[in-house]
């Protein structure tokens, strides 16, 4: 299949996990992919070269989200790559996934300074992304924000995470009759426990215990979280906008 031939993507925080197979999935049918990271040039290096070796496009963008001039650096670096291999700055598809965890900090541990990071990072910053590309959207363009099962599923520790995520569902809601009128959809897309290079995964017994959230009995992986965003960036979901999609693998039932 290429249904994304001829188009163009950002995906933000694609240099690993979730986002990177996100990436892949989207250059794998033929789409032009920006792949953003923050810190991990090797790794988002490594993302464009395991695309380019599978025959497709792809190129890195480099921009650190809560910071000043964040979204205006990272809309340079996207500009200047599309330019150069389109002849356009026209952006079909936009993914925001980028964010920090912050879990595992108690309520009276958490601090003012961990809270505005948060924040900055996992909410401000989608929301001047969006704002910032609606004059590269192409009309009939497509915005996806992962936000996190954690926004159905209570977990005390990760309180400040879960509220900046329960923000960035927020985006979808609101954005999407503002942008209905061009024919571009927003939705949110919200994975549970999620396979990805964070030292916990690599415990048997840890990842048992997180399994059993699942109706699958078993943890997600990235590519079943890609294949949902790969769907909704189609002209099959066309008609989906606004919407809160549970990509946890049944892990928000009861």
């Amino acid at each position: 299949m290429n249904r994304f031939t001829g188009k163009t993507a950002l995906v933000t925080g694609a240099s690993r996990g979730i986002g990177r197979q996100i990436a892949v999935r989207l250059a794998s049918e033929g789409c032009l992919v920006a792949v953003h990271y923050a810190t991990r040039q090797d790794a988002a290096t490594e993302t464009v070269a395991s695309i380019e070796k599978d025959g497709g496009q792809a190129f890195t963008v480099q921009a650190e989200f809560g910071v000043p001039g964040d979204v205006h650096k990272l809309f340079v670096g996207l500009e200047e790559g599309l330019k150069e291999r389109t002849g356009t700055v026209d952006l079909d598809i936009l993914v925001n996934n980028a964010g920090e965890m912050g879990g595992g900090v108690s309520v009276e541990n958490s601090t003012p300074e961990q809270f505005d990071r948060l924040f900055a990072v996992n909410v401000k910053a989608p929301f001047f992304i969006i704002a910032r590309a609606l004059s590269n959207l192409t009309d009939g363009g497509r915005v996806i924000n992962i936000s996190a099962g954690l926004t159905r599923h209570a977990n005390p520790a990760a309180v400040m995470y879960a509220m900046t995520k329960g923000a960035v569902e927020q985006l979808a809601l609101h954005f999407a009759p503002l942008l209905a009128s061009r024919g571009i959809t927003i939705n949110s897309v919200a994975p549970g426990a999620t396979r990805n290079d964070r030292p916990m995964f690599g415990d048997p017994e840890t990842v048992a215990q997180l399994a059993r959230h699942s109706a699958f009995g078993r943890v997600g992986e990235p590519s079943d979280i890609a294949d949902v965003v790969a769907f909704l960036a189609s002209a099959d979901a066309r008609w989906v906008t606004g919407a809160f999609i549970d990509a946890s693998g049944g892990s928000l039932l009861g």
